[in-house]
């Protein structure tokens, strides 16, 4: 097997691409670098398909270590036969090859083990071969001694041997494994106390539904309710026809009158075989909707990280709370700290007002213009106030809505403490609550990931592997946007491609003995960094006040001869980067310049020679300034004035698989549900992103559960901001049937800011509602092996 073909045939590439990636990765190099700086040698693959080589790398390399270990594992027992070899070269999954090898597994003693030791194997051979029951008799009657003192003992013996055989054949796991996704049926059923199961009423004993048509989300709804002791799960299959087909596959040509072998197959079905395909296919479904889940939040997160930063505010950033009171900073345009304190918004109204007269006092003092509120407790609470002190106090300022998670982690994180040390750990969370929104990036990458609760389900997941593609989130929006090097945190310098967590500190360490960075070439001095290193991260790190101009843009070093080359192709020079009357004569030509024409000139690659182009129009340039700004707002809206019909702006705050929640200035979000997109998508995450502005019409209102239920069908609603480069085209194609009432489907858990007012229920809930629409060939596919098995039970099974 050579592993860059496969690759290539699976992901639509060319096999030199996927080698070349390949070589390139056990060189040590980075993703972010290789789809940065080596396109001429990849053929310009994407960093999304440089994730999927890498990782198919690495499946496809243990499958292969894993054959060398079965082959040689069977080989030694003497078992080995060319066939079985064969099946073993061309298995291309692991589930495959382990199919192969369950038979010459080493056991723990079974009943079929103990049975082959007493010497009854035989005897389990002759079941096939022997007519008659009463003859079967006459020959266990042979095998009868201390261990087997009965002929019904030794019949036994000999059907547990078939049984255990017949439960670890390869060809009949792989085709029921694959009939029981393709015909069998999940089912629920509440068995806990009854305030368990409030989270899970809609998989009361009604709920069933095909198995391969269950969405991640359910999944891991029903999974959490079976750990939580709220619902026993099950599979509903066409036992008989299973077992009909075992028999038939198993007996083959074979010609008896008794009914030792069914008994046997039955009761290997029984015991061995049917618990274990559940609990694979259960672990498959996990998987998958564990995987499915993971991609959401990192796309979450991603979108996230990259929303536009509101810089050049003077920010009032204010940590709601009820009994410990609302912690304020005021941070200036660079960051810096200007004021804090604490006060009481909730508890008095004269305290709310003397609040209101100091805070108002401090924003006119300060200049503030943007006020920055987290989501957390009392979130609603201190908007209301703040939106009557806008308007009270006719100040000149807006405010907006921060997503303040893990702010808590932060402040009494080692980081914090190093950043603000004159700070109480409270008034921290305040100042990282401002500086989100002044440079999100910058700071959220100083909390774990894990904790930004823009996923679903994202606690009920292998944390490991979650972990891992989040680092890789941060890892590639990081080197996406790029990191000034001269104020830099240790908490984003360590993402960025080929700097570890030590060099990080190090560069921390060389800025603070020897003053800021003029080049990048400086970098080499820093401890532990060297060559390699240099080559991964120069391109990403930038000195905007260096001795080159080319420091402030993604040209690596490597290329800087290039670049120059370019200036010099259209008569400029460094100097007219430096000058903003020449920089935009500078802009002027390069954006008439002839990549193509200019790369064959310069004897450079043409991505190379584009990419120089690009970077020298806009130096020092934030990707991020190209997204919109979020919404602010000097108003709040109540639940109650929201109307059905009525059509509103919205932030989307977190985005499912099956719709999006939007925050639309009330307490709590509203559900815009899938199935009242404008169109169908395969996945939610296709049309919408955390952060983008929509126009949705209000469809439904619940006050009293607290629910919203949004729409963009109608044509006075629409996306704001289409941003297709964020659009990312994963998820699950499938969509559950819309509810005609106009009501949010069930289950689906309103998201929204906590409030003294608002409970906070986590539900285990999904929306289990049947699909009942086919989608075509691909559905008829699946639906083949069902009919075929059903109409081969209709027939009695095989004729013998």
């Amino acid at each position: 097997m050579e592993i860059h073909v496969v690759i290539a045939q699976e992901l639509g590439v060319k096999p030199h691409q996927v080698e070349a990636a390949i070589t390139l990765l056990d060189e040590g190099n980075t993703v972010p670098f290789i789809a940065r700086y080596r396109k001429e040698v990849t053929g310009e693959l994407k960093d999304e398909q440089l994730r999927d080589i890498e990782e198919r790398m690495k499946y496809l390399r243990n499958l292969l270590q894993r054959k060398e270990e079965v082959t040689k594992s069977i080989e030694e027992q003497g078992k080995l036969t060319d066939e079985l070899s064969a099946a073993i070269t061309k298995a291309m999954k692991l589930q495959e090859l382990e199919d192969l090898y369950l038979p010459f597994r080493p056991k723990k003693r079974t009943r079929a083990s103990m049975a082959r030791d007493r010497g009854l194997e035989p005897l389990a051979q002759a079941l096939f071969t022997t007519a008659t029951e009463e003859e079967l008799r006459q020959m266990g009657a042979e095998y009868l001694n201390e261990e087997v003192p009965t002929v019904e003992d030794a019949l036994q013996g000999a059907m547990d041997i078939v049984a255990e055989e017949a439960s670890e054949r390869a060809d009949i796991r792989q085709y029921l494994r694959k009939a029981m996704w393709e015909t069998g049926h999940m089912k629920t059923e509440l068995v806990g106390e009854e305030e368990v199961n409030q989270g899970f009423l809609q998989y009361n004993e009604e709920y069933k539904e095909p198995i391969r048509q269950v969405p991640s989300h359910r999944v891991l709804a029903m999974n959490r309710g079976e750990s939580l002791g709220a619902l026993k799960v099950s599979f509903v299959v066409p036992d008989e026809t299973f077992i009909q087909y075992m028999v038939d596959t198993v007996q083959g040509t074979a010609r008896v009158e008794h009914s030792y072998i069914a008994e046997a197959i039955a009761d290997g079905y029984k015991r061995l075989l049917y618990p274990s395909l559940e609990r694979e296919t259960r672990n498959a479904m996990t998987e998958q909707a564990e995987e499915q889940a993971i991609k959401v939040f990192g796309t979450n997160l991603r979108n996230l990280l990259l929303q536009a930063p509101l810089s050049g505010h003077v920010i009032m950033g204010l940590d709601p709370g009820y009994r410990t009171g609302c912690k304020m900073a005021i941070i200036d345009r660079e960051g810096n700290v200007l004021d804090y304190g604490a006060y009481y918004l909730t508890m008095s109204d004269k305290q709310a007002e003397r609040a209101k007269q100091e805070l108002a006092k401090k924003i006119r003092q300060y200049g503030v213009t943007l006020i920055s509120i987290g989501n957390g407790t009392a979130s609603y609470e201190t908007e209301q106030f703040t939106s009557a002190m806008i308007a009270e106090e006719d100040l000149d300022c807006h405010y907006i809505i921060t997503n303040e998670a893990g702010a808590s982690v932060y402040s009494a994180s080692k980081l914090a403490i190093e950043e603000l040390p004159d700070l109480d750990v409270s008034i921290r969370g305040a100042v990282s609550i401002a500086r989100r929104v002044q440079d999100p990036l910058a700071e959220s990458v100083k909390i774990d990931p894990k904790s930004i609760g823009v996923g679903q389900y994202q606690h009920d997941v292998n944390q490991k592997q979650l972990g891992a593609t989040l680092d890789q989130v941060v890892e590639t929006v990081v080197n996406h946007v790029g990191v000034e090097l001269n104020t830099a945190s240790p908490a984003i310098l360590k993402h960025v491609s080929g700097i570890s967590s030590t060099v990080a500190n190090n560069i921390i360490a060389y800025r603070k003995e020897h003053g800021a960075f003029t080049s990048r070439k400086q970098l080499l001095k820093v401890a532990r960094l060297g060559p390699a290193a240099f080559t991964q991260c120069a391109g990403f790190l930038r000195i905007g006040k260096g001795e080159n101009p080319l420091d402030a843009t993604p040209v690596h070093p490597e290329s800087y001869e290039i670049a120059q080359g370019v200036l010099t192709q259209l008569g400029m020079s460094l100097d007219d980067l430096r000058n903003k009357a020449t920089l935009e004569t500078a802009k002027a030509k390069l954006q008439t310049v002839n990549v193509e024409e200019l790369a064959k000139q310069l004897d450079a690659g043409v991505p190379t020679v584009r990419d120089i182009v690009e970077a020298l129009q806009k130096p020092g340039r934030d990707p991020r300034e190209d997204l919109p700004a979020p919404m602010t707002r000097k108003q709040i809206a109540s639940l109650e004035d929201m109307q059905v019909g009525t059509v509103v702006k919205g932030t989307v705050h977190n985005v499912v698989d099956f719709g999006a929640f939007v925050d639309i200035g009330v307490k709590i979000n509203g559900l815009l549900h899938k199935s009242e997109f404008c169109a169908y998508h395969e996945h939610p995450s296709d049309v919408l992103a955390v952060g983008d502005i929509i126009e949705v019409e209000i469809i439904s209102v619940d006050a009293k559960r607290n629910r919203i239920g949004l729409s963009m069908k109608r044509e006075k609603s629409k996306h704001l901001n289409r941003q297709g480069h964020r659009r990312n085209g994963d998820g699950n194609p499938r969509r559950d049937t819309p509810r005609k009432d106009g009501q949010q489907p069930k289950g689906e858990r309103q998201q929204g800011r906590n409030s003294k007012n608002v409970k906070d229920v986590r539900s285990g809930s999904g929306n289990p509602m049947r699909d009942r629409n086919n989608r075509g060939k691909r559905q008829e596919k699946e639906q083949d092996l069902g009919a075929l098995l059903q109409q081969w039970a209709d027939r009695g099974g095989r004729k013998r």
